[in-house]
């Protein structure tokens, strides 16, 4: 395991958004949805592609609040640019399940 220093982890932008649109990912390697979050005022909305297809259904995603890192560079998945990366924790049968906040939070909040 690599050990973080403590400026090592304040380097990553952890914050709640509100995903607001959710779309099908046909061309992706492995089956996922392009989700669209908004982070508020300061951030915005970002994209990002999202392998959650296994227990997550489109209508069941909008409206949730996640948690994503959203200081990471984009990145290009196949022909669109991931903005943001929707953190979520692998069972053991590989399905994703999201990381979420338990209480209601202001879109933008960090991590602290």
């Amino acid at each position: 395991m690599n050990n973080l220093t403590w400026s090592d982890f304040q380097k990553v932008e952890l914050r709640v958004g509100t995903i607001i649109s959710v779309e099908d990912f046909p061309k992706a390697k492995n089956p996922s949805f392009i989700v669209k979050v908004d982070f508020g005022k300061v951030i915005g909305i970002k994209k990002s592609s999202a392998q959650i297809t296994e227990l997550y259904t489109k209508e069941s995603l909008l409206g949730k609040k996640v948690i994503a890192v959203t200081n990471f560079p984009a990145k290009q998945i196949g022909p669109i640019m991931s903005e943001c990366l929707v953190t979520g924790f692998h069972r053991e049968d590989g399905a994703v399940v999201l990381s979420v906040p338990d209480n209601d939070i202001p879109n933008g909040t960090r991590l602290a």
